[in-house]
């Protein structure tokens, strides 16, 4: 075990340490401050200079996270929103959305309300990031040689006479590491046959977004989402300083993965030669998330680049079953997904992911309709 750059057995900890938490723990705690009361939280911190904020009662999703002092994640205006504040009608989702490093989207509906969202309450980005979770676990344990740090929950979306879908999340780490996992199953509790979206809203803030910063991705075929989006889209990769009055572009890409699935997207500023390089990846399975939308949004305050993998378009739901792209959960059928978050502290590690993204030829076409198969 590396910790403090420096090789420990565990009975080394044991003899200089009364508890574990002395380096590395979780902390169960309630917000108390305006609207965010009284929201569960599970406080993570690795020893390595990692830390998370879970929001046990804001489906396990990761309101802030930073290294070494240094932001990972962005945080919007409206702070941490306890989920009785909820707002489902239209577009007010964005009232209660903290933005995070990761904020869940779906289950019933990711992307602009559906056509029945007066009805059945399918709002912006959908309900199951305002879920509070069930039957938590904290797990803080010697497993072999890795001393792992856990926090697991369920979080139901369901409605009499509808759907009845439940998501399971573990938020996963352990001792003297710079990432984490999210690891969710997907299940379909009902009888029937169900509609099923869902989007990663992964949220990247300064210091890692500034002027000059460039995302690193596999992309192989990427289309923007509209006029918006198509001027100026040839500066996709690359960050402007905040700008007042911007207007989000938002682009659908096609992801070359590596050999197992794997798909890893990365975030980077440009002060390496200052010594004060720094970035954020997220790493995802295609055959898991087979889609991903970036959003950039270089407004003043709303200054976040998201990276989004999903199984799904952000248009509302009505319009991915319209073009055949809807997915559906069978009675009884679950799916899992994990994903990977960490800081990236190293040259040579942005050295590797450019090798890699050298390798992938980049095409533009009009639309994602052109490279994002039917729905089975």
């Amino acid at each position: 075990m590396i910790i403090y750059k420096q090789k420990h057995k565990i009975a080394d900890f044991r003899r200089r340490i009364g508890n574990m938490d002395q380096v590395a723990g979780i902390r169960l705690v309630t917000l108390e401050d305006g609207n965010e009361r009284p929201t569960r939280a599970a406080l993570i911190h690795t020893g390595s200079g990692l830390e998370l904020t879970v929001l046990l009662d804001r489906c396990l999703d990761i309101a802030s996270a930073s290294y070494c002092g240094k932001a990972m994640g962005w945080r919007s205006t409206t702070g941490d929103v306890a989920p009785q504040y909820y707002e489902a009608e239209w577009l007010r989702w964005l009232r209660s959305y903290f933005g995070g490093l990761v904020s869940t989207c779906g289950l019933s509906n990711v992307g602009a309300p559906t056509k029945d969202s007066a009805l059945l309450g399918n709002g912006l980005h959908g309900r199951i990031g305002n879920t509070p979770a069930r039957d938590i676990k904290v797990t803080q344990e010697w497993q072999g040689d890795d001393y792992v740090l856990s926090v697991a929950g369920t979080m139901r979306e369901t409605v009499v006479f509808g759907e009845n879908l439940t998501l399971t999340r573990t938020v996963s780490t352990k001792l003297g590491a710079t990432s984490f996992q999210i690891h969710d199953v997907v299940t379909n509790e009902s009888f029937k046959k169900t509609p099923f979206q869902l989007l990663y809203h992964c949220n990247i803030g300064w210091p890692t977004v500034d002027a000059g910063s460039e995302l690193i991705t596999p992309t192989q075929t990427i289309a923007p989402r509209d006029a918006e989006a198509e001027d100026g889209k040839e500066n996709w990769n690359r960050c402007d300083p905040p700008i007042h009055g911007y207007k989000e572009k938002v682009y659908y890409h096609d992801m070359a993965p590596a050999k197992d699935g794997t798909v890893t997207c990365a975030l980077i500023n440009d002060g390496w030669k200052r010594g004060e390089g720094f970035g954020v990846y997220v790493k995802y399975n295609k055959n898991e998330l087979p889609r991903f939308v970036e959003w950039k949004q270089m407004g003043e305050q709303d200054y976040v680049v998201g990276f989004e993998p999903c199984n799904c378009g952000v248009e509302g739901r009505h319009v991915d079953e319209e073009l055949g792209l809807l997915h559906y959960l069978k009675p009884g059928e679950r799916r899992t997904y994990t994903l990977e978050f960490g800081a990236i502290t190293e040259a040579k590690e942005v050295k590797a992911l450019r090798s890699g993204r050298a390798k992938v030829k980049t095409k533009w076409t009009k639309s994602y309709r052109d490279f994002v198969p039917k729905s089975k």
